[in-house]
């Protein structure tokens, strides 16, 4: 394992080394023909290859051993680990030549502050810490120096989803939607729920690199028949999921005593081959990707540029031709203008749509899931089934957010398409990633559902009810029975009185269940009301940072292809004015800097080349 280890984290090297070098050389280019825009694209990309960070978030419900898992995983306990739902904040796990932890707190008005946290009170962190000093916190940060986070990995702990009170699941789809990779666990004492199964249809449609952990195979013998029944599961809710059985304790105990038959049977050996063939081989493959695509692109428009001027030196007698040819670039350039201008509208009408349809689907869905639990409550006595009635409201609810908030990403994806098919002309169509890790701001959870009176009365309540309805009974028929010379408390005054009592105790008993009817109705309703005001406000707030992403993302595309224009209108002119002594020089200056950009573009594709090759590498290590 330490070998396969060692060759990713080589190769992994030697793909950043190359794309880095490659990034080097385009800025220095854009530096020399003066695209300071072009310098900081190349800059910008630079920075994401020498930080290469995969994010791996692990999620499930309570009491899964997801906190127990990370601390296994990486051989030293960072997360809280115990039998109530420990991880109250999702914490994160990164590499550092030094253990430490900070707390983030929201700041309001500016950015996150952070608290150092000593590693001995990292454990049980909540959120009514006093380290907050009242602040909410917004995470932890954790840094070991662990050698499987060497080379990039990140893991995020999260909290229980479907927690009684306050499901963390929106919290958690926000982490996701930026994720690299998603490890959903569940322990082997159970099959998958409904609510799981839906949970991970979620997870499947926000990140395509999912894998199930089935855990504590230690505890339960019978875990092959649980992994075998959840196989059944997924396939007939249609999805494709892996699943790997893990054991926590097992793998610290390989660790302890360096057994590697352990090891293996604690299932962790599997899970490796999954990071490796599936999280970080597509790591680098999305690394290459993107490198290819800004040094390709970046190099056309040098190229555009170069080529305008170089074309305009090399035939001077063609001047009436070059004015004829700037009047053209001049109607293209206005063209651009428009199409900047259509994008911008298609944008801002995009986001309208948008939010209006979220928040229509929102509202259909918790008027949906009210309707379901208003007939539930008419069935039943909403006193004595509460606590069940209020699991399973708060679990359809977080299903609702958990489908709304899907949707909501897909369509911000596809509006994404829809802005960039404006630009199909200019090649640059890249998209960018809907990333939404950052807003912990505003994933507040809602007002827990209030409690409602069981309806349990003791036999002295239902003695009083009972003698408050018997009362008119023995006095009415005793002194009817007083005028056949009977006494006023007789059998027959005694037998109206108990018919009577037990009438109107029944009668008593039925309009409080009415009464608790009526008040768990009321609840829901302001339950969902609850949500519906908190998520519709998270919605919007999600839309707003979606809008500045794909607004700033193709202002500087268009920018970049306006201003390209524009250099190469001046360029042009500027050819047709130069000195004869000085034309030679010029020429053979463009000449070497467009061999330059042809040389990055070769490169750039060969980049490509050892991806495949890399891939038929992997191949054969995992045949051999």
């Amino acid at each position: 394992m330490e070998t396969a280890a060692d060759q990713v984290s080589s190769r992994k090297a030697r793909v950043a080394s190359a794309a880095a070098s490659l990034l080097d050389r385009t800025a220095v280019l854009a530096r020399d023909i003066d695209r300071s825009d072009l310098v900081a694209r190349a800059e910008s990309a630079l920075v994401r290859v020498t930080d290469p960070r995969i994010r791996i978030v692990v999620v499930g419900p309570l009491n899964q051993g997801k906190s127990q898992f990370v601390n296994s995983l990486l051989g030293c306990d960072v997360c809280s680990v115990g039998d109530d739902e420990t991880t109250a904040v999702a914490t994160v796990v990164q590499y550092g030549e030094t253990a430490g932890a900070e707390l983030v707190l929201a700041e309001p008005g500016g950015e996150p502050r952070r608290v150092p946290l000593p590693l001995d009170e990292l454990l049980g962190i909540t959120p009514a810490t006093p380290r907050a000093d009242g602040r909410e916190v917004l995470r932890i940060d954790v840094s070991v120096p662990s050698p499987l986070l060497a080379d990039g990995l990140v893991f995020i702990d999260t909290p229980g989803v479907g927690g009684h009170g306050n499901p963390h699941a929106a919290g958690t789809l926000g982490l996701i939607t930026s994720a690299d990779a998603v490890l959903v666990l569940s322990d082997s004492s159970a099959e998958f729920t409904e609510p799981e199964v839906a949970f991970i249809r979620q997870v499947l449609n926000l990140c395509p690199v999912v894998a199930g952990l089935v855990s504590k195979t230690d505890l339960y013998p019978h875990w092959r028949r649980i992994v075998d029944a959840n196989h059944g599961h997924l396939q007939r809710a249609g999805l494709e999921l892996p699943l790997i059985p893990i054991s926590s304790v097992l793998r610290s105990h390989a660790l302890r005593l360096d057994d590697r038959e352990l090891d293996a049977e604690s299932g962790f050996p599997d899970l490796y081959q999954f990071l490796r063939d599936k999280v970080v081989a597509r790591g680098e493959a999305n690394t290459r990707r993107a490198v290819v695509m800004d040094v390709q692109s970046i190099a056309a428009h040098l190229s555009l540029e170069m080529g305008s001027e170089l074309a305009a030196l090399r035939d001077p007698s063609t001047a009436q031709a070059a004015v004829a040819g700037l009047h053209r670039a001049r109607e293209v350039a206005e063209e651009l203008h428009k199409k900047t201008s259509r994008w911008q509208q298609s944008l801002g009408d995009g986001i309208a749509d948008l939010a209006a349809d979220i928040d229509h689907d929102l509202r259909d869905r918790l008027r949906r899931v009210t309707r379901a639990a208003e007939e539930t409550v008419d069935g039943c006595d909403p006193g004595k089934d509460w606590d069940a009635v209020g699991t399973w409201l708060e679990q359809e609810i977080a299903t609702a957010i958990g489908d709304n908030f899907v949707w909501a990403h897909d369509r911000a994806q596809w509006l994404a398409e829809v802005v960039a098919e404006h630009f199909a002309e200019t090649g640059d169509v890249a998209l960018p990633q809907i990333d939404l890790a950052d807003t912990d701001a505003f994933l507040e959870p809602v007002a827990a559902l209030s409690d409602l009176e069981s309806g349990r009365i003791g036999i002295t309540q239902k003695v009083l009810v009972g003698m408050r309805g018997s009362y008119g009974g023995v006095l009415m028929f005793g002194l009817i029975t007083t005028m056949m010379g009977m006494a006023l408390v007789n059998p027959i005054s005694i037998g109206a009185g108990v018919l009577l009592g037990t009438k109107a105790y029944r009668e008593d008993k039925q309009t409080q269940v009415l009464k608790r009817r009526a008040d768990a109705k009321s609840a829901i309703r302001r339950y969902a009301d609850d949500v519906s005001f908190q998520v519709g406000k998270e919605s919007k707030d999600r839309l707003r940072l979606v809008q500045r992403l794909l607004r700033d993302h193709f202002t500087d595309i268009a920018e970049q292809a306006l201003r390209s224009i524009n250099e190469s209108l001046r360029a042009t002119q500027e050819a047709a004015k130069l000195e004869s002594s000085e034309r030679a020089g010029r020429i053979a200056q463009l000449e070497e800097n467009l061999r330059a950009a042809e040389e990055l573009t070769t490169r750039a594709g060969s980049l490509v080349g050892e991806r495949v090759q890399a891939g038929r590498s992997r191949k054969a290590e995992v045949g051999a």
